[in-house]
Parts: C-alpha cells; sequence; structure tokens
C-alpha cells in the first residue's frame, strides 16, 4: 500500500454549520492522515516553520471573516467577526506552502486569504442572497447551501482535476473574490455566472489550488453527481502529497 501521507489542517473558532471532522474525513477517505493545526496554539505569536509537526501538504479551512484591515480598507458594518490572530497564522501558513512548493488546498476562507495573502482583495458583503449565500432551511432553522455553475479554465490544475469545462457546486459564503480584486500573481481558474471568481491557482507551484464552495461537505461528497468538485479535489491534493520532495 502506498504511504498515507500526513496533511496538516487548519483549525480555529467553531462556527455554526461547520465541523472540522468534514475535512479529515475527505483526507482520510482520499488515502491521507489528518493532523490538526490549531491556530489558537498560536495567537500572539508568529509561525515557526521549523516546528511544525511532519507534513505533507496544508488544507486550510474555511470560518469567519478575514479582518479588511489586511487588504487595506475600513471594515464594513457587514463583517462583524474577525480573527486578525488566525489570519496572521494562516496567512504565514499559506505564503511558506507556497514558498517551499508544499501542496496546497485552500476552502472558502482559506481560497479568500489566500488572494489577500498575495497582495488581492475582497468584496466585504455580496448584497444579493443569491446565488452565493447561504439561507435558512426548509426547517426555518438549518442553514441551507446556495448552489450554481463554475466555469472551469482549460489547461488549469482545476480542469485537470474535475476534467469538466464546468462544474456544479453549493455556495456559502457572503464575502467574495472578484476580477479587480485578484492578487497579481494568482490565476483564476473557476468563475460562477456572475463573474465573482471561485477558484484560483498559483502559476508555477506543483499543487496550489484555492476553491470558494465547501467541497467537503456531505451534500457534495455523497453525491457522485458532485463527485469532480468535491472528491476528485481531496484525491488529486492527496496524491500531489505523496510525491517524495514533500515528504
Amino acid at each position: 500500500m502506498p504511504e498515507r501521507p500526513t496533511v496538516l489542517i487548519t483549525r480555529a473558532e467553531e462556527v455554526p454549520g461547520e465541523d472540522w471532522s468534514d475535512y479529515a474525513r475527505c483526507i482520510e477517505a482520499a488515502g491521507g492522515t489528518p493532523a490538526v493545526f490549531d491556530c489558537a496554539v498560536l495567537e500572539g505569536s508568529p509561525l515557526d516553520v521549523a516546528t511544525l509537526p511532519r507534513h505533507a501538504g496544508v488544507l486550510v479551512t474555511a470560518g469567519i471573516d478575514i479582518d479588511p484591515a489586511r487588504y487595506g480598507e475600513p471594515q464594513g458594518e457587514r463583517v462583524t467577526a474577525t480573527n486578525r490572530a488566525r489570519d496572521d497564522i494562516e496567512g504565514a501558513l499559506i505564503e511558506y506552502a507556497l514558498l517551499a512548493d508544499v501542496p496546497l488546498l485552500c476552502i472558502c476562507r482559506g481560497f479568500q486569504l489566500m488572494n489577500v495573502v498575495r497582495g488581492g482583495s475582497l468584496v466585504q458583503h455580496l448584497e444579493e442572497r443569491e446565488p452565493h449565500r447561504a439561507r435558512r432551511g426548509e426547517d426555518g432553522v438549518s442553514i441551507a447551501s446556495g448552489w450554481h455553475e463554475v466555469q472551469v479554465r482549460a489547461g488549469s490544475l482545476l480542469h485537470a482535476v474535475t476534467g469538466r469545462d464546468a462544474v456544479l457546486t453549493n455556495s456559502r459564503h457572503h464575502q467574495a473574490v472578484v476580477a479587480g480584486g485578484l492578487a497579481p500573481d494568482m490565476l483564476a481558474t473557476g468563475i460562477a455566472p456572475d463573474g465573482v471568481v471561485e477558484a484560483i491557482e498559483a502559476p508555477g507551484h506543483p499543487w496550489a489550488l484555492g476553491v470558494q464552495w465547501h467541497p467537503e461537505r456531505a451534500e457534495m461528497t455523497d453525491d457522485p453527481a458532485h463527485a469532480a468538485a468535491s472528491t476528485a479535489l481531496f484525491e488529486a491534493f492527496v496524491e500531489a502529497c505523496r510525491e517524495p520532495r514533500h515528504a
């Protein structure tokens, strides 16, 4: 059996509707070994790469809003919860993975932070609920996802992973990356029908991908129709982590 590479998965504050174990489950199912990287342990201290546990890849997860100060904007009234210490820690982890050619997968908030740390910005709030923002479920209590198509750029890593020109994804975000705020060294490889950027990549890096949707959620992983935008991402990521240079 091939070695199961260890993947550091960031973890921070608890957010309703989000479960860290979903990421761990997906990494395990793809043939990897999940390892928690608790941002709270380093809160207030800089990231020391030399002290990181042995790992072959990094997964940066979803969560609360990124502090707009990181991209030089005042905080709008619709941004109500931020964690600057988490921004700093995960931002440093992303920069390290990009510099050291460590396989990197960034999801939702992680995708947004990947853009911000490389010099991009965010739309602080999408006024229109459809199709991106979460909404109340049919029971009036649970939080349901939006759904929309994402056009995939030909020749991109995302296209190689999905094998599709377009994929259907869930959507649960109120902040967004748009073309005007794309980091100068990032490539937009997934675009929603309204022009919102849904996936970015780092050209020249062996495997660095950020996606705005939530491929780890059961609504994606448990439906074979969504495999290209869900389980295929984790399988390709873990396979990249098996490369000897990332041991």
